[in-house]
């Protein structure tokens, strides 16, 4: 997954999803490749255009502080993709290694939130944890193992997600930000070369370089047994294990995606208690 020249292929990858026209410069007419120029992104950042090829070719390995952000600025880089490329210029990331460990208090708290789908999630967007109504939510799915691959490999998400691009590329982006916080996580290494080889969409939409984590954000479903509905996601740090979060899906009280949530409630209590009828009994026990 690493690169020779990441910070170069980054920089490359941010040049051509700028256009003149988003930074103010004239259009002369079709380009050999999209977006701006190495010679447009060193006039907009203040700088040689020799330094900057040099600094995009890898060799030139130590910019400063100054120089990285004059060209965060000239690329319009938000604040999650202007850190990444602090990081790749600074050489600055962390070196503590992601747990898929989940901890009992954490689960603990997922379990009692039995109103709304949660669950937890490692560094490779792996399901560590779920509680009943998540699992519900996505029962659709072959297997609630790891979004991405659900996105990518598992038919039933182009049905599932009423936006199946905008999802792909919200979760890529997602992917790339714990990849700059986790570099050498095997993990996330195994994700992205495994799907690089079986998803042609997700190889293309890796190769953009899009940093981006998802905090917040509403999204639209079609559930096979619920129908449309649309829920607020939210996804919160776990400080004392680096690189897990807990996501948590809510409604809006008195709106559809509410009475969503009932129902889907209601289909996990009646898994569950069909699993209850169906397991069997302990010895000494006696089943009703």
């Amino acid at each position: 997954m690493e690169s020779v020249n990441e910070l170069g292929d980054y920089l490359r990858a941010r040049r051509a999803a700028v256009t003149p026209a988003d930074v103010g410069l004239l259009d002369d007419g079709p380009r050999r490749v999209p977006g701006l120029r190495r010679d447009e992104v060193a006039l907009l950042a203040g700088m040689s255009t020799d330094y900057y090829i040099r600094l995009e070719q890898g060799r030139e390995r130590r910019p400063s502080e100054q120089v990285l952000r004059a060209i965060a600025g000239a690329l319009r880089l938000d604040d999650a993709a202007a850190a990444h490329l602090f990081r790749l210029g600074l050489s600055v990331f962390g070196t503590a290694a992601a747990s898929t460990s989940v901890a009992p208090e954490l689960l603990r708290l997922m379990d009692g939130m039995r109103d709304v789908p949660a669950f937890v999630v490692g560094v490779a967007q792996d399901v560590l944890a779920a509680n009943a109504l998540a699992r519900e939510l996505y029962g659709g799915f072959a297997r609630y193992d790891n979004l991405l691959r659900m996105i990518f490999l598992d038919p039933f998400a182009r049905e599932f997600y009423v936006d199946w691009d905008h999802a792909a590329r919200i979760a890529v982006g997602n992917l790339r930000a714990s990849s700059s916080q986790f570099p050498r996580d095997e993990r996330i290494e195994a994700v992205v070369g495994g799907l690089s080889v079986r998803s042609p969409a997700f190889a293309g939409l890796w190769a953009r370089y899009e940093v981006r984590p998802r905090t917040h954000e509403d999204k639209h479903f079609r559930h096979p047994r619920v129908g449309e509905m649309r829920l607020h996601f939210e996804a919160l740090a776990v400080t004392s294990t680096p690189g897990q979060h807990l996501s948590v899906y809510s409604a809006e009280p008195g709106s559809a995606g509410a009475d969503a949530l009932v129902l889907l409630g209601r289909l996990s209590q009646q898994e569950a208690a069909s699993t209850d009828q169906d397991a069997p009994a302990e010895e000494g026990e006696v089943r009703s």
